[in-house]
């Protein structure tokens, strides 16, 4: 479309050129009014300024009124895309008398539709509703059906600026309609992104990316600049919302360019709101301030009061978390003021939630509280649910510090039920639950603190476990079929007692509060039982490995990607103080030699199964993420096939001087062989190896090995390009996305690479292969937390193997395997046993196939 437009203005000069050779002036005028409509098609507004002006010259000049009007309308409409709002106004008034005058119907229901957007924009919402209504009933009774369109579009966007979401979406439905039946793609895509921005409003995100995505897409199908500029920002904001920052910016700036190459003042400044918030969510201070003060001189270069209000309340956000909290409540009280003027009810809520967090850095909970009920009646009223649990999750604080526990309690229950609800119902993809989650853990994390405090204990540990791998929770429910479970409620004592009643493994369930560790611990008989103890050893870093079990030299063959150790001391003196600190103060209550761990923080990282020698451990991401899995249709699970996966041929992966990235694992070929034989199965080794054949293969077997090179930071596999002259990343890295994307059948899953167990930790435990592959439905997964020796691995999965083949579980078979490797000449040094954990299930595997 871009490109017929250009076509269109080629076009249009060579009209002008040949209308000026022959002194036409009504060819001229045509021409330059066609230029103009042209240009504002492009989005370079001040362009098409210039060729309307010329247009309307030649229609005073020759005293064209019905020319004059339509001139004024264009330039109205120009200088509306450039935030000179009141110029736009007399532009359009100017239309609308002289449309009146010649009788112009349509023409007059367009100025009124006009003057409609630009009242809009100087946020006087009910007189563009006075407008709108009036270009809709002359759209009516002249039978244009673009003209309704346009009206419910206007009437969409002023209802939603008034916070009638519902009302809103009724509007730009309708619009919808009207767009597809006149076949008017840009309006279409308009449209959506109006959908988009009232579905964002009442907190639907994963619809509102759908519509902002059409939006975007349609944008640039059609050339509209001034669409694209839009679709990114509400794009760049809703990740921002989802706490998703790198996109967000990603998205903004391509918005801000598109603003400036337009000249949309009023866009350049929303663009730099939205990057000094995410900017201040990453903590990057000072260029927060920047991107919030540029939005403040532009708000108030264009009038735009309400812009300006909210570039009071960013500032404001940047001065509290300075530490300069007399200077944020100036800023928030001019936010406040700024609001109340104007009428902006969700600006007026946002300032009293800034006063009082203010006040609460003061000490001053009497004036926070009220503060917080203020928020709180706003975002009820106006129906901003996510503002909704802000206010009650400064309430709670409030309380809580006011030694008021039980109306702490209550408020802290709100909030997390309306961020369960949002979580559930508004939000599909993996990631964004994810990021949603971690930005809003904070309130599961008081809430069971609250209740420790109440010596609620059991109802502590259930809302705890609440807020455990919601995302994971909602993906197994869709896995296993469990859709149609309804949602439990929030501290029930009864399900605290359901779990307990399904543990036939002693359970402990770990949340940490700064340094005081909280266990509860739940056996086959009796209630949970909590304790707490207060760490006195450092909690290693929760993003990376122990690597003070790593040895301070390289191996000679290990299976990571970059082949490089950080120096550390090697030793089995930091397992000790650990297990005295975490499990030493439950030991007694420990039945029997096998032990569930569900951690939390960085102890998702320890090395638990190298504990103790005597004890059998596992971890799972949470209580319920094991029901899921154990309770599992019978069925699901395959009970036969195997893929076999090991050193793949990676010779064509080089640096840029040609040379390989990756050297052989001669010992993981040596490994799946020897399963291969155990098991009578194929193996994928070398160049067959490739991400391609893994895919094809691994949705229907029961066992899945992989020994190849792993990613440091994510665990992701190494395998081989395939037929690609110069592979790329996406033709030889097994992603946490490509196997969430299969439907796995496996019981047992086996990483043999390195960091496979590694990953991002957060409420869902280790974002990393492991997940992803319990994700996909795999029952259990043998994960490695750092680098480990191709040799020495191979001789552990050889007892591993070993042991399963004589019919014991993967946790008795890991055991075994540790131990081998403990009693070994070579390989006693805790680097090459600990690194190894079960996640998951504690399942059986029949190796032998049936033929």
């Amino acid at each position: 479309m871009a490109e017929s437009i250009l076509q269109d203005i080629a076009e249009q000069k060579k009209r002008l050129t040949k209308a000026q050779i022959n002194k036409n002036t009504a060819e001229k005028a045509d021409a330059y009014c066609n230029l103009g409509r042209a240009y504002y098609s492009f989005g370079d507004f001040h362009q098409a300024i210039e060729y309307h002006n010329q247009h309307l010259s030649i229609a005073k000049e020759v005293g064209d009124r019905a020319g004059e009007g339509c001139a004024y309308g264009n330039l109205g409409c120009a200088y509306d895309s450039v935030s000179e709002f009141q110029r736009a106004i007399e532009y359009h008034n100017q239309h609308l008398s002289i449309a009146k005058e010649v009788g112009d119907r349509e023409g007059e229901g367009k100025a009124y539709g006009n003057l409609g957007l630009a009242y809009h924009s100087l946020n006087e919402f009910q007189r563009a509703i006075e407008y709108n209504n009036k270009y809709l009933n002359i759209a009516k009774e002249v039978g244009d059906r673009a003209g309704q369109g346009k009206a419910y579009a206007n009437l969409g966007l002023a209802y939603h600026s008034l916070n009638e979401f519902q009302r809103a979406i009724e509007y730009n439905n309708k619009y919808l309609i009207i767009a597809k039946e006149v076949g008017d793609r840009a309006g279409q895509g308009k449209a959506y992104g109006n959908l988009g921005l009232a579905y964002h409003s009442l907190n639907e995100f994963q619809r509102a990316i759908e519509y902002n995505n059409k939006y975007l897409n349609i944008a640039k199908e059609v050339g509209d600049r001034a669409g694209q500029e839009q679709g990114y920002g509400n794009l760049g904001n809703i990740y921002l919302l989802l706490g998703e920052y790198q996109r967000a910016i990603e998205y903004t700036n391509e918005c801000l360019i598109i603003a400036k190459e337009v000249g949309n003042r009023a866009g350049e400044g929303i663009a730099y709101s939205y990057l000094g918030t995410t900017y201040h969510s990453l903590r990057e201070f000072r260029r927060a301030m920047e991107c919030h003060k540029k939005h403040l001189s532009i708000a108030k270069e264009v009038g735009d009061r309400k812009g300006k209000g909210r570039a009071y309340l960013k500032i404001g956000d940047v001065h509290r978390s300075l530490g300069d909290v007399p200077r944020a409540m100036e800023y928030f009280k001019q936010c406040l003021s700024n609001a109340e003027e104007i009428g902006d009810r969700d600006g007026q809520g946002s300032a009293y939630c800034r006063l009082g967090n203010c006040y609460r850095n003061l000490h001053d909970m009497k004036e926070a509280i009220e503060c917080y009920k203020q928020h709180l009646r706003i975002a009820e009223e106006i129906g901003d649910r996510i503002a909704e649990a802000c206010a009650h999750e400064g309430l709670g604080h409030s309380f809580c510090a006011s030694h008021s526990l039980n109306e702490a309690l209550e408020h802290f229950r709100c909030c997390v039920k309306i961020y369960d609800t949002i979580r559930a119902n508004s939000i599909s993809e993996d990631q964004l639950k994810i990021s949603f989650c971690t930005r809003h853990q904070c309130a599961y994390t008081l809430l069971w603190q609250v209740l420790v405090m109440l010596e609620r204990n059991d109802e502590a540990l259930y809302a705890a476990e609440r807020g455990r791998a919601q995302a994971l929770l909602d993906a197994l429910k869709v896995t296993y079929g469990l859709t149609s479970l309804s949602p439990r409620s929030i501290e029930s004592e009864e399900e605290v007692r359901n779990i307990s009643r399904k543990t036939t493994v002693s359970t402990v369930f770990l949340a940490l509060q700064k340094k005081t560790v909280n266990m509860w611990v739940l056996r086959k008989e009796g209630k949970p039982i909590c304790r707490r103890k207060r760490l006195d050893i450092g909690i290693p870093d929760e993003n990376r490995s122990m690597d003070k079990l790593s040895n301070d030299s390289t191996p000679s063959s290990t299976r990571d990607d970059n082949q490089t150790s950080e120096p550390s001391q090697e030793t089995t003196d930091f397992l000790q103080p650990l297990y005295d600190a975490v499990l030493g103060p439950i030991e007694d209550l420990l039945d029997g030699d096998e032990l569930i761990v569900v951690p939390d923080g960085a102890l998702c990282v320890a090395p638990w199964a190298a504990f103790r020698e005597s004890l059998r451990i596992r971890m799972v991401p949470s209580l319920r993420s094991l029901e899921f899995i154990t309770d599992s249709p019978i069925e699901y699970h395959s009970k036969s096939g195997a893929l076999l996966v090991g050193d793949p041929c990676l010779k064509k992966i080089t640096d840029k001087w040609g040379n390989p990235i990756y050297d052989p694992l001669k010992y993981a070929r040596m490994e799946v062989e020897m399963i291969g034989e155990i098991l009578k199965s194929q193996t994928l080794t070398g160049e067959y190896a490739t991400k391609e054949a893994v895919l094809q293969r691994i949705a229907s077997v029961a066992l899945v090995h992989i020994a190849a090179h792993g990613r440091k930071e994510t665990g992701e596999i190494v395998l081989a390009p395939g037929e690609s002259k110069i592979p790329t990343e996406e033709d030889c890295i097994l992603k946490m996305s490509d196997i969430q994307a299969v439907k796995l059948r496996a019981r047992l899953v086996v990483l043999s690479c390195s960091y496979s167990g590694q990953g991002k930790v957060s409420s869902e435990g280790v974002v990393g292969m492991a997940r992803a592959f319990l994700f996909a439905g795999a029952r259990s997964v043998l994960a490695t937390l750092w680098e480990i020796d191709d040799k020495a691995t191979m001789m552990f999965m050889k007892s591993f193997y070993q042991q399963l083949g004589s019919g014991e579980s993967a946790s008795v078979a890991l055991q075994r395997a540790m131990k081998c490797l403990r009693d070994s000449h070579d390989f006693s040094a805790p680097k090459y046993w600990a690194p190894f954990v079960l996640i998951g299930d504690d399942v059986k595997i029949e190796l032998k196939e049936k033929h």
